[in-house]
């Protein structure tokens, strides 16, 4: 079988491999699981990252899952900061995924180091 003929395998099927190959180094069961190229010169080019990610992700570990992000700006943290004038200030990235309106009412109830926001006329 020459390289170009294995395919790479994925799922179950490389989960299956990879134990059956247990005795062997990494390199080795990534290129038996068909994760390298070819080169120029007819070498071959183990592909360790893209193993270990299939790996992963056949094991049902999501690494980078779709979000509907554009790749544009910062990601969400759940952190705030207050600001120099003492405002706290609520980014749109959560209220949209709050699905909130322009308009929409709350509630401030104060803890001991915590403020709950508790959506007026929202459902319990």
């Amino acid at each position: 079988m020459t390289a170009e003929e294995k395919p790479k395998l994925t799922g179950k099927a490389l989960i299956n491999k990879v134990k059956e190959l247990s005795h062997l180094s990494r390199r080795e069961k990534a290129r038996e699981c068909g994760y390298y190229a070819v080169t120029k010169d007819n070498g071959i080019r183990v592909n360790i990252g893209e193993f270990l990610n299939a790996v992963i992700e056949a094991n049902g570990i999501t690494l980078n899952p779709e979000s509907g992000k554009d790749g544009r700006g910062r990601e969400a943290t759940y952190r705030v900061s207050v600001h120099k004038n003492g405002q706290i200030v609520i980014g749109s990235t959560y209220t949209q995924e709050m699905n909130l309106a322009p308009g929409d009412e709350f509630e401030i109830k104060l803890g001991y180091k915590h403020i709950h926001l508790i959506q007026v006329g929202a459902e319990e």
